[in-house]
């Protein structure tokens, strides 16, 4: 390699050492080579110490490059990158221009192909720098839906458990009520056996000191005997007692406290628990509504901090059942008590739940006082008589008919008609109050087949 003063390193090396020295580093050389090589530098360097050599290079380029002097090309170590080719998009010097490689290329001044190029190149981040938010914005939705998973999760569980407990509740009591009833039939019936028992000891003890009497009479002599079996007869006639009977019903009545337990604890338990025939899902409930914990009643709020899923209304308020139906008859109960603005009815799966339009739908709605119903499409006002506190909804999907009514009166108030081909999902929307009500449950027995 040729340095800066344009000495080859090499040629300290040639030769058989004349007058040889050893610098620090542990190279030799010869004393003459060596003082021709710092004759013009200020810091003595070791001629061969590849390292010092090197960094020396890098840092003269570096500052070559940085006053302005342009890169270099590595084809062409002394020639500037001027030109940029338009067929091989890169940089390219004279040189390279007028080389069989570029032969018939395009060339521009780098001047005026940088700013071109970069142009094209920020029409190309655009999307990019677009895509990132739309990415960063799907990933703050899931960490903010992990968190409300863990969340919810942890509140689900304290409400299952307190359904629990309720339930182990009234099973521990109801055990507790049928081993009393047990033992004080145990006790009553123990009692009066002992009653009993007390009594035929008495009467056995009697009958046996009659015996004796009666036998010690008998071995008497004669006219002893005679003398006294007026007496004798007397006392065995007033010692015939009734024959004993065994008590009726005296056993501990086991078919009473054992006989189908299971069932009649079950039949009983039907007095604590509840059925709704439609049971709301939280996560498609607009942000301003609030459910109840046990997802059956939805009142409006202040605005939620809730993950915007697929599946939440994000304009209208409205919440739909967790469960949808495709065939069969449906039949559910809302109390809509006073309020003034309230809708109910069902919605198309293919329903959009983000923004003002959404789908297919048939409801029936109260707007301040007025009542209408109908579809997306078409709505027929409605003249009640009385304003019901209570909707019964119900859904003959196979028939195509959606009927409204009022339970407390057993009025009929519309009935709309259509021929459904579509999942459905039982849907409500209010600013203000609605509650699903539960059904009484009952239990019915059938012979097994």
């Amino acid at each position: 390699m040729k340095t800066r003063r344009g000495l080859f390193l090499s040629c300290v090396l040639r030769d058989i050492f004349k007058d040889p020295v050893i610098l620090s580093c542990s190279h030799s050389f010869c004393k003459a080579c060596l003082q021709e090589w710092w004759r013009d530098t200020v810091i003595k360097e070791c001629p061969v110490c590849l390292k010092n050599l090197c960094e020396a290079f890098v840092q003269e380029r570096h500052q070559r490059a940085s006053t302005g002097s342009g890169v270099l090309c590595l084809l062409h170590a002394d020639e500037k990158l001027k030109l940029f080719c338009l067929e091989c998009q890169q940089p390219a010097c004279f040189v390279c221009r007028d080389s069989k490689r570029h032969s018939n290329h395009i060339f521009r001044p780098i001047d005026e192909a940088a700013p071109e190029h970069k142009g094209k190149v920020q029409k190309l981040l655009k999307p990019l720098q677009e895509k990132l938010k739309d990415f960063n914005e799907v990933k703050t939705n899931y960490d903010q839906t992990a968190e409300h998973i863990k969340v919810r999760a942890r509140h689900t569980e304290t409400q299952m458990k307190e359904q629990f407990k309720k339930m182990h509740q009234f099973l521990h009591d109801e055990e507790e009520a049928r081993i009393t009833a047990l033992r004080e039939e145990e006790h009553h019936k123990s009692q009066m056996m002992k009653e009993k028992i007390e009594g035929l000891n008495r009467d056995i003890s009697t009958i046996s000191d009659t015996i004796r009497a009666i036998e010690e009479e008998l071995r008497a002599e004669h006219v002893s005997f005679l003398q006294n079996y007026k007496t004798t007869v007397e006392r065995v006639q007033l010692t015939a007692l009734q024959d004993p009977q065994l008590v009726s019903g005296g056993a501990l009545d086991e078919a009473k406290h054992l006989g189908n337990l299971a069932f009649r604890v079950w039949d009983k338990m039907k007095d604590i628990v509840s059925y709704t025939p439609v049971i709301l899902d939280p996560n498609t409930a607009h942000p301003e509504l609030i459910l109840s914990d046990d997802l059956t009643s939805v009142r409006y709020g202040d605005v939620q901090q809730l993950p915007d899923n697929p599946e939440r209304f994000d304009y209208l308020r409205r919440v739909v059942g967790s469960e949808s139906f495709n065939s069969g008859t449906h039949s559910w109960d809302v109390e809509v008590g006073d309020n003034t603005h309230w809708w109910l009815g069902v919605l198309a799966e293919s329903f959009k739940r983000k923004g003002k339009i959404g789908g297919q739908r048939w409801v029936i709605q109260c707007y301040e006082g007025k009542y209408a119903a109908g579809s997306s499409s078409s709505a027929t006002f409605l003249s009640l008589k009385q304003n019901p506190k209570k909707i019964r909804v119900q859904l003959d999907w196979n028939k195509g008919t959606l009927s409204f009514s009022d339970p407390d009166t057993n009025t009929h108030i519309h009935t709309i008609t259509h021929t459904f081909t579509d999942t459905l999902f039982p849907c409500i929307g209010t600013n203000q109050t609605l509650k699903m009500l539960p059904w009484k449950v009952s239990v019915t027995l059938e012979p097994r087949r």
